[in-house]
């Protein structure tokens, strides 16, 4: 059967299972870790979806404060093809913003375009009234989104640490090393699991087939020569 490149998950987290994963990248929550590490990408994609939906703004504000943190760890080409594929226009809109946001990072650029329409109110009714009161959310002032001062608070202490994150989660961890790519991801999996073939890497990466194909060789290369030169020595 010829190799499917996967972009998205088949479905995002929700509820319990989406917390732990968000413990498992670095959020402070109270629940308890997940039994495999998640993807960084579809963590934080699910974690937006969610608190639209929901009005969970709590978990939108710490979202807002570990993408801060942690963008430069972030794999833009794999969250710009997921997000672009997501149908909420809402959800388009608030990663457009935060990418306006950081704009600073070159890498954003294609992130920002990902929704063109006007701008959106945040929590809808009430916007106007709010903004007039609080002031708008500096962070977001000039983007697509408006979103009244204090509505998204902000709490860096409740998001780990780089170091911190990269000590929890491994994919984090190779991400430092080698970059935030498809190939740190499946050199992480390749740590965990070394029976896994090509296919089953560039599947749980969202890579593609010939970078998985690689990634497993040069693994392997190394391990070798690190087990030689335990024998030798």
């Amino acid at each position: 059967m010829a190799f499917k490149r996967l972009l998205i998950p088949a479905e995002f987290a929700k509820g319990d299972k989406l917390t732990s994963d968000l413990v498992g990248i670095g959020f402070r929550f109270a629940a308890p870790m997940p039994k495999e590490e998640p993807n960084i990408e579809d963590t934080i994609i699910a974690a937006s979806l969610e608190g639209i939906a929901n009005d969970d703004y709590r978990m939108l504000s710490l979202l807002v404060d570990w993408f801060s943190i942690h963008v430069a760890r972030v794999n833009v080409d794999r969250l710009v093809n997921a997000v672009q594929l997501v149908q909420e226009k809402k959800v388009k809109t608030f990663w457009a913003s935060l990418a306006e946001w950081q704009k600073k990072d070159w890498r954003l650029k294609k992130l920002q375009k990902v929704y063109t329409g006007p701008r959106l109110d945040l929590i809808g009714e009430g916007t106007e009234f709010l903004i007039e009161r609080q002031g708008e959310d500096e962070r977001f002032c000039g983007t697509f989104l408006r979103i009244p001062n204090n509505l998204l608070r902000h709490r860096p202490n409740d998001v780990l640490t780089p170091e911190e994150l990269a000590r929890r989660s491994l994919s984090y961890h190779f991400r430092i090393m080698i970059g935030p790519s498809y190939r740190a991801d499946m050199w992480a999996l390749l740590e965990k699991n070394s029976e896994l073939t090509p296919s089953e890497i560039a599947r749980q990466s969202y890579g593609s087939f010939p970078t998985a194909w690689e990634v497993k060789r040069d693994w392997l290369l190394l391990h070798q020569l690190t087990t030689r030169e335990l024998q030798a020595s």
